[in-house]
């Protein structure tokens, strides 16, 4: 079986919580795209935990975590976070976590382009983490940079990196500020580079031998299909690919088949970052979803923007994923309201749409906002869909039926334990 969970829509939807749920049943959990400019946040009986790099299996102690070419390491974050991890008594060895030789370094020079950049643009920012990702995967294409495969041979990588180097110092020389040192930079990725050599892998041989062999493999994405670099709300997205479509290319088996893709939302919407969020609330009623949903970014701690169930923007992500079922979390959040507020369409230039619209016209876009009864009950307790009152029940009908998906998960908590399935 290969499977991958993905979000629906713009990140934050508790893929990290699904992932570390489903684990149980693959044997190998792989991360194919982006950063650690995106957290996922998992609490089980270890603790919680909150990943920005790592795959979300890397609690389970029998599953082998892969990260894959389609990723984005910076070192120096990656060395802190499995230092985090051990402090905590979590395994991480060779045996447990594979790098991909393919996946592309991100520098401290990236980083620093990245806060430049943001800078510069001020008020019509694009709202970035100022990790370096947008930088790191502009030279990724540019062939620009190092993979981690580049760190095998040192003897080769100091004459690699002084031409890129001398290509990036033309840039940081536009900004004003001062130049990248390229011993500097040897020093940095000696230091935290040399702990990973044995981590890293040809994903491709070894994850081609686990199909080969009918070995359950467990797709994991960051963010969701609203920040997609071609399908989301450009130029408001991440710098990769965060579709289902591209998990078994960013992993390295590109000419693998997923047989499941399980999309994850939430029972309202949430956005960190800047771009078009057309079901967006304001003020008090604002303040009171996002302090009931602790809806603060994992990676960033900044406070997220929330709304309704958007049910334009949630279809189109389900059709972007190919989505075969859903997982919805954080219910129980909306315990605390009497009317349940539902975005049902957007109007554009005086017209009611459906449609998930793109460009200008979705930076013109504003709700069309229905209610639903509340079901003003605890039901974090509920481990069965027939625990769940009625009103609960109806409301999870409406969004299966409205995003033409089948919902077959449902978090009432935080906690790996806190869900039910609905079929």
């Amino acid at each position: 079986m290969l499977a991958a969970i993905v979000g629906i829509n713009w990140g934050d939807e508790g893929k990290g919580r699904m992932v570390d749920l489903l684990s149980k049943d693959y044997n190998i959990i792989c991360r194919y795209q982006g950063g650690n400019n995106a957290g996922h946040t998992v609490i089980n009986e270890k603790g919680k935990f909150i990943l920005n790099l790592l795959p979300s299996g890397i609690f389970r102690e029998d599953a082998v975590n892969i990260m894959g070419g389609g990723m984005v390491i910076d070192l120096e974050h990656l060395s802190h976070e499995v230092k985090a991890l051990r402090e905590r008594g979590i395994r991480v060895t060779p045996a447990h976590l594979k790098i991909s030789g393919k996946a592309f370094i991100c520098l401290p020079y990236h980083k620093r382009q990245d806060i430049l950049e943001e800078e510069r643009l001020a008020d019509k920012k694009y709202g970035s983490t100022r990790n370096g990702i947008a930088p790191v995967y502009g030279d990724k294409y540019m062939k620009k940079g190092l993979r981690m495969e580049d760190l095998l041979d040192f003897s080769t990588l100091k004459a690699k990196l002084k031409d890129i180097v001398q290509w990036k110092n033309i840039m940081l020389k536009g900004y004003g500020t001062e130049e990248a040192d390229l011993d500097e930079l040897m020093q940095w990725l000696h230091e935290f580079g040399s702990h990973f050599l044995p981590y890293i892998t040809d994903t491709t041989e070894y994850l081609s031998a686990a199909v080969k062999a009918d070995r359950d493999i467990l797709f994991e994405a960051q963010l969701g299909a609203l920040r997609d670099i071609d399908y989301g709300i450009y130029p408001y997205t991440t710098s990769s690919q965060t579709l289902a479509g591209y998990a078994a290319i960013g992993a390295g088996i590109p000419g693998a088949k997923l047989d499941r893709v399980i999309g994850v939302m939430k029972a309202y919407s949430s956005c960190v970052g800047e771009g078009p969020f057309t079901a967006e609330m304001f003020g008090g009623e604002a303040s009171s979803l996002r302090e009931a949903g602790g809806e603060y970014g994992a990676a960033t701690g900044r406070p997220r923007r929330v709304g309704g169930f958007d049910i334009p923007a949630s279809r189109y992500g389900v059709r972007m994923q190919g989505t075969d079922e859903l997982a919805l979390t954080k219910l129980d959040v909306l315990s605390y309201l009497d009317k349940i507020p539902v975005c049902v369409a957007y109007e554009v230039d005086g017209r009611k749409t459906t449609v998930f619209p793109s460009g200008d016209k979705l930076l013109r876009a504003t709700p069309v906002i229905e209610y639903l009864d509340g079901f003003k009950t605890d039901i974090s307790k509920c481990r069965k869909a027939e625990e769940l009152p009625d009103a609960a029940v109806k409301y999870i009908r409406f969004i299966e039926n409205a995003v033409e998906c089948p919902v077959k998960y449902v978090s009432v908590g935080a906690g790996r334990d806190d869900y039910l399935i609905m079929r």
